[in-house]
């Protein structure tokens, strides 16, 4: 029987990051989690019935660490996908790297969408449909193809339209299920796909994947400074966090005319784009990629982009995008695309 939102005897959607303390009253808005450091010592804990209960429960290191460490032994690259700024095509850039590496057909790819309040990768992947099966073994991922599966949250709502209405408590323990109950098996590589912003999301995936090992993180951008704004605060959260930055993409450089497939810079790079960035802060930059409208359609009728439009300047830049990941993680995957 696949997991369902209103099967909370199935799925345990409340999973705290460690096992929490019973309240005795609803958590304040600005709660840092029963389970936290800070718990009954912060500023939003002063007047809050459960103070003493939670300055005295016990702290330490997540029990479920060494599970999720032991379920994910046989992947071989672990890959984060993050932007500052919603909107700049993250979801889409996750979208076209796993079907990237998917042309392999020697390689195997996970996809987990960790948007919990926006997961569109099932709707881009074709599979907006599919519900997880649960066996012995644990949850089964969705299969887009014989090598490519996906996890979301999309798949566990009783209706498309449904809203994911969650303080962060409840998304840390799905992320936590996605990485601890999923059976991903063997396979090259595991694509993350987080929200945008450094929250709840982000540091949940850091402190589960940290044991295991995470090759790196991919930052997209738009050129237009108002992105780079929130992109210079993604770097310092992943050199705060010890994430090692595997590069900048800077997507919708440019806009691709459907006719004459000549490329015009819609969204001007005032201060010189996510390359002129990569140079300031010593990142590798990964190659920029334009604006093509028939990677919406795409997305939108959940195709591969890849074979649908193999002539399109959009697709060539994306193949040498993947290349130069690859090259970062130490994979040629150049010739396979």
């Amino acid at each position: 029987m696949a997991p369902s939102l209103e099967e909370p005897t199935a799925v345990d959607i409340d999973a705290p990051l460690k096992k929490a303390p019973s309240l005795v009253a609803p958590e304040p808005e600005h709660c840092p989690g029963p389970t936290s450091e800070k718990a009954g010592q912060s500023d939003a804990c002063a007047g809050c019935p459960n103070q003493k209960i939670c300055a005295s429960a016990p702290k330490g290191p997540d029990p479920d660490i060494p599970l999720i460490t032991s379920r994910l032994s046989g992947i071989r690259h672990k890959l984060l996908v993050l932007s500052g700024k919603g909107g700049v095509g993250k979801s889409t850039f996750s979208a076209m790297l796993a079907y990237a590496f998917a042309s392999d057909p020697d390689a195997t790819v996970g996809l987990m969408d960790t948007d919990i309040c926006g997961p569109s990768i099932p709707k881009m992947l074709g599979v907006e449909q599919e519900t997880i099966h649960i066996s012995n073994a644990g949850w089964s991922p969705v299969w887009v193809g014989e090598n490519l599966s996906v996890m979301s949250v999309q798949f566990m709502l009783p209706n498309r339209d449904d809203a994911v209405i969650w303080r962060g408590p409840k998304k840390n323990g799905l992320i936590k299920q996605f990485l601890k109950d999923v059976e991903w098996g063997d396979m090259d590589y595991l694509i993350v796909d987080t929200p945008p912003g450094t929250s709840d999301e982000h540091l949940s995936v850091n402190s589960y994947l940290k044991e295991s090992g995470v090759d790196g993180a991919i930052l997209v951008t738009t050129p237009q400074e108002v992105s780079l704004l929130d992109v210079r605060k993604e770097i310092d959260f992943c050199r705060k966090a010890g994430i090692k930055i595997i590069g900048i993409v800077e997507n919708m450089s440019g806009f691709v005319c459907g006719k004459c497939k000549n490329v015009s810079q819609i969204f001007k790079a005032t201060t010189g784009g996510a390359r002129q960035l990569a140079k300031e802060t010593g990142i590798p930059f990964l190659g920029a990629v334009p604006l093509d409208p028939r990677i919406g359609m795409a997305c939108d009728y959940g195709e591969n982009f890849f074979d649908n439009f193999p002539d399109s300047p959009a697709c060539q830049a994306l193949r040498d995008v993947v290349s130069a990941v690859g090259t970062q993680i130490g994979e040629d995957v150049g010739m396979e695309l």
